[in-house]
């Protein structure tokens, strides 16, 4: 039990906010919350709380945490819920408080945190609050995965705005084609609606959450260009018919994900076979 302990959350009445409240207060702490229109203001979870935690939109972020900076102490442990790590870590080195940052790789939408990831960036803490905040989320059964806020916005520019960028690309190249979704979506094999079905999620989610993703990283630019040149290479190599530098280029990237691919054709076959038994 972490009896006394006051953990606050800014943007606690958010989606994220309500599911980590819930992680708190099952670890025996006590937990405040503010929001936008509520009594207890973001200066007052500073002031009052051990350990502080920003969990606003992306481009909100920073100004928080620059607004708070001055009133945390050393006492005090900082930490953020933002899937770009650089720029709010260096706000929150900012304060004299200990700095955590967090990425939880999931959304609000989960039943809780059990096998799910969240990446750390400690830059400033100590071994033993490190290690309390982390027990707190393996508690709950969540993996912890280390990550330096540089090397974690160049991992998420692959892993998010890499995969964001190219099914927004495909949907709007699918709307372009003018054909009714009711006309492809039954001709689809399982795997190509499992693509689609990614497309269908993200567009039903909230447009400015992809928009930040996408605009704030700024590890994107370089990966959304190289992304361009690829798709470049290869339209040149399909135009020209030519097999095989098809075959060069399928064959290079075979083995750059040779490692995977075994894992991979186990996880599609497991969902393959699940939405054939839905059907």
């Amino acid at each position: 039990m972490n009896s006394g302990i006051v953990a606050g959350i800014i943007g606690g009445f958010g989606g994220m906010g309500r599911l980590f409240s819930g992680v708190f207060e099952r670890a025996g702490f006590e937990v405040i919350c503010s929001g936008r229109n509520t009594p207890i203001k973001n200066e007052d979870i500073a002031a009052m709380c051990d350990i502080v935690i920003v969990s606003v939109p992306i481009h909100d972020t920073v100004r928080v945490i620059e607004e708070i900076a001055p009133i945390m102490t050393n006492e005090q442990l900082l930490c953020d819920f933002t899937s770009v790590k650089k720029a709010p870590v260096d706000a929150m080195l900012k304060s004299s408080a200990k700095v955590i940052g967090l990425h939880p790789m999931f959304g609000p939408s989960v039943s809780g945190i059990k096998g799910q990831t969240i990446i750390a960036s400690p830059k400033r803490c100590d071994e033993k609050t490190k290690e309390m905040l982390f027990s707190i989320f393996r508690g709950e059964g969540a993996a912890i995965c280390e990550m330096d806020p540089e090397e974690h916005d160049k991992v998420m520019s692959v892993v998010q705005g890499l995969v964001h960028f190219t099914t927004l690309s495909i949907a709007e190249t699918i709307r372009n084609t003018q054909i009714p979704l009711e006309t492809l979506i039954p001709v689809m094999s399982p795997v190509y609606r499992m693509e689609m079905g990614l497309i269908g999620r993200i567009l039903g989610q909230d447009a400015s959450l992809y928009a930040d993703i996408l605009q704030m990283n700024p590890e994107n630019e370089k990966i959304i260009c190289s992304f361009s040149e690829s798709v470049e290479k290869l339209r040149e190599i399909v135009m020209s018919k030519d097999k095989e530098k098809f075959g060069e280029f399928f064959s290079k990237n075979t083995k750059a994900f040779e490692s995977y691919i075994p894992r991979a054709t186990e996880d599609t076959d497991l969902l393959i076979e699940a939405m054939v038994k839905r059907k």
